[in-house]
């Protein structure tokens, strides 16, 4: 089994390494691939910081976490 991996055969492994691909590029995760919970986590952060830049003022909770799920679910981070 050692000779086997040590053996001057090319793999397909090998060859893929060595062949340049344009679908090699890294993507990031298509929208339908987010979990409920990355979503949530998402509108979360992004309503402390619209909250935070209000100074914290009480009373717009709802607000700023409506706000932020319409901001992520522009950005292309909705859950389906």
């Amino acid at each position: 089994m050692t000779q086997n991996l040590q053996s001057g055969s090319d793999s397909a492994v090998t060859k893929a390494k060595r062949t340049p691909s344009s679908s090699a590029k890294v993507r990031p995760p298509e929208p339908n691939r987010w979990t409920e919970e990355a979503r949530h986590e998402l509108i979360a952060i992004a309503a402390y910081y619209l909250a935070e830049k209000r100074g914290f003022a009480p009373g717009h909770e709802q607000e700023d976490w409506l706000a932020a799920e319409a901001r992520i679910d522009a950005a292309g981070a909705s859950f389906s």
